[in-house]
């Protein structure tokens, strides 16, 4: 079965997973640095020379929820450029959940970098081309957050899975976590190794973004209330969200099998032995 017709499915199946709340840009999140231009309520674009990149963030801290973010990624040479976004507890001994893009020759493939913070540890790499050119329209990037697992979404298509094995020892994301978008020189590690660097004829770089809503549940003092975002008032802590439905399952089997181009799991010159998750996350 084709990416495509696995899209439809999982469009008909996730209808009532649309994004919740309503807003534009400023109600929800504030500029924190750089130059970032507002279009219009809807939509905010990124901007990035020598001198600075860009960056915005959610007015709010949130402790669960499904967060979503339309993005269309700056075009043609992009080497070295990382267009970002996650959730972060910010800090020394942060938890985080990353989507960075990572930038790359014209003509060559932009990878997808998702990871994995616990108490400041990192390290959970896993790598994606797209089966799509994500820099000429609008795409979505999803992140659910509950107390069952963190699922990574690219248009709906669920491409990984980090579930919560607290149980067995395996650290999973607990901290008060705010929603941030940037864009920023990452030259020194982003593509080829860091043995592309930035060509700046290209410059200004623009990522440009949409969808605003407030779409998790708040958690603005210093620990999450578990049991309130927790709860199934919320839809994204209901029990369709604890596990994927058949037609995810088979869209995410057939996306890591296609398009996955690193995994820290089979990683032996890392990982001698596979951390624990690996195997709970099959």
């Amino acid at each position: 079965m084709s990416i495509e017709s696995m899209m439809v499915l999982l469009v008909i199946a996730t209808v009532d997973a649309s994004v919740p709340g309503g807003g534009g840009f400023d109600e929800n999140y504030v500029v924190t640095w750089g130059n970032v231009l507002k279009l219009n309520q809807g939509e905010v674009q990124l901007s990035m020379d020598k001198s600075a990149g860009s960056a915005f963030e959610s007015k709010h801290k949130f402790g669960s929820g499904f967060f979503q973010m339309r993005i269309k990624l700056p075009p043609k040479d992009t080497a070295g450029v990382v267009t970002a976004f996650y959730l972060t507890s910010k800090g020394d001994t942060h938890d985080e959940v990353d989507f960075e893009f990572l930038g790359n020759r014209d003509g060559k493939p932009i990878q997808i970098q998702t990871n994995v913070f616990n108490n400041g540890q990192g390290n959970r790499e896993q790598k994606f081309v797209l089966w799509f050119d994500p820099s000429t329209d609008f795409h979505t990037y999803g992140i659910l957050w509950n107390p069952y697992q963190i699922v990574f979404y690219v248009d709906k298509i669920p491409i990984r899975i980090f579930k919560n094995n607290k149980k067995y020892g395996v650290g999973y994301p607990s901290k008060p976590m705010t929603v941030i978008a940037s864009l920023w020189n990452g030259e020194g590690w982003a593509t080829d190794g860091g043995k592309a660097k930035i060509n700046w004829s290209y410059a200004p770089f623009k990522a440009n973004f949409q969808s605003f809503s407030d779409s998790g549940c708040h958690a603005d003092g210093g620990n999450i209330n578990a049991e309130a975002c927790g709860s199934t008032t919320y839809y994204w802590n209901t029990i369709q969200y604890s596990r994927l439905s058949a037609n995810e399952t088979t869209a995410f089997k057939n996306v890591r099998a296609k398009y996955m181009r690193y995994d820290y799991c089979s990683d032996k010159r890392r990982f001698p032995v596979p951390p624990t998750e690996c195997r709970l996350n099959q």
